[in-house]
């Protein structure tokens, strides 16, 4: 147990850093670049537009956090040691293909939403590159969620 929680709380800071990262992002993609000292700019562009740094800051550090709250009451769920390891593999899953979809949705023609093309835009390469692997993570997530409810309400019975 003492484990997983660690590797949990490994992978959610490191997700809420790269979450972190985005803000920067968005800074440079706000300011068009970087302010080294008062009122004196290095002008540079980054990709992806000021909405989607938003979600890939904010999406970023809340997998993050969820992942190392998460992991704090991992021995609340009194789990078995192979359902353990489904719930921390499977929600650190989550947490990383989460956050490359932000990153890989702002370069996107179509901001991955799909393999095809759609409303925002035409696909391309990225388009199935940050689609794919957040699609399994739209299945796994409730699923590592239910299981960590019903974890809960079978440890209240047992009190």
């Amino acid at each position: 147990m003492d484990r997983y929680q660690k590797i949990m709380i490994a992978h959610g800071f490191l997700v809420a850093l790269v979450g972190m990262l985005a803000g920067f992002m968005l800074m440079f993609n706000m300011l068009g670049g970087l302010e080294y000292w008062p009122g004196t700019f290095w002008e540079f562009g980054v990709y992806g537009t000021t909405e989607g740094w938003v979600r890939a800051h904010t999406g970023g550090l809340t997998n993050g956090m969820l992942t190392v709250l998460v992991a704090l009451v991992l021995p609340k769920l009194e789990l078995t040691q192979r359902m353990t390891a489904f719930f921390t593999w499977g929600l650190i899953y989550c947490a990383w293909t989460f956050t490359a979809f932000y990153w890989i949705g702002n370069r996107s023609g179509n901001r991955a939403l799909s393999i095809g093309d759609n409303v925002f835009g035409q696909a391309d390469w990225l388009s199935v590159i940050g689609f794919l692997p957040g699609l399994s993570s739209v299945i796994i997530g409730p699923v590592v969620l239910f299981i960590g409810a019903r974890a809960a309400f079978r440890a209240i019975q047992k009190d």
